[in-house]
């Protein structure tokens, strides 16, 4: 197998490096010795926003909220299915991740972060989401592999009965917040039912009818 080259590092803020490598056409942003995330398997976070937007009936003009960009294939999949009158907001706290969309991957990233009903953010999402009340349809997180802070110890106020609290409390009525994560976690559904969500937890697939099993968590306010 071709050795994979690095392309390059950022630095997560209050977190770890984060190493970006290509193999041929492939791209893989590692974190320590784990591999968050991969060109070669992306059906799940377009499935976070595909599967998201069916939850949000009725609504022909949706503000989404999606942390953080990745590689992008949330963003692209949940412009795919929105409407020319819905909003979407990025909120991502590594500039390098956006440099390395515009740079090495721009191929990949396909120019969705122009998109006109595209606002970036270069910042955290849990302060983005503490700034809001009732201004979101739905919010989408997948900063980190499930419900606890591993790229950075501060994203598990995210996932904390605080955090949870918050991001109802940003979402309007009936909206959803959906989490992805490479695993499932009971613990984690007990608090979001806690604070007032109901929730459906759903396995999908890391590619398209094959991979790893993912789990999206679907909390309605």
């Amino acid at each position: 197998m071709k050795p994979r080259e690095l392309i390059g590092t950022a630095i997560v803020p209050g977190g770890e490096e984060l190493r970006l490598y290509r193999r041929d056409s492939d791209y893989m942003i590692v974190l320590g010795g784990n591999e968050l995330m991969s060109s070669r398997m992306s059906g799940s976070e377009q499935a976070l926003a595909v599967m998201t937007y069916e939850r949000l009936p009725g609504r022909n003009a949706p503000h989404l909220l999606i942390g953080g960009y990745g590689m992008g294939f949330t963003l692209r999949a949940a412009l795919s299915v929105l409407g020319p009158e819905a909003r979407v907001t990025i909120a991502e706290i590594v500039p390098g991740i956006l440099d390395w969309a515009r740079g090495p991957m721009a191929a990949l990233t396909a120019g969705c972060l122009d998109d006109p009903r595209v606002a970036l953010i270069v910042d955290d999402v849990a302060d983005a989401i503490r700034a809001s009340v009732k201004r979101y349809d739905a919010i989408l997180l997948d900063v980190d592999n499930g419900p606890e802070g591993l790229s950075r110890a501060e994203n598990d106020r995210l996932y904390s009965v605080g955090g949870l609290a918050a991001a109802k409390a940003a979402l309007k009525p009936g909206g959803v917040l959906a989490i992805w994560s490479a695993g499932p976690d009971a613990s984690f559904a007990r608090r979001l039912r806690h604070v007032g969500f109901k929730v459906e937890e759903v396995e999908v697939r890391a590619r398209a009818g094959k991979g790893a099993r993912h789990v999206i968590w679907f909390a309605v306010a």
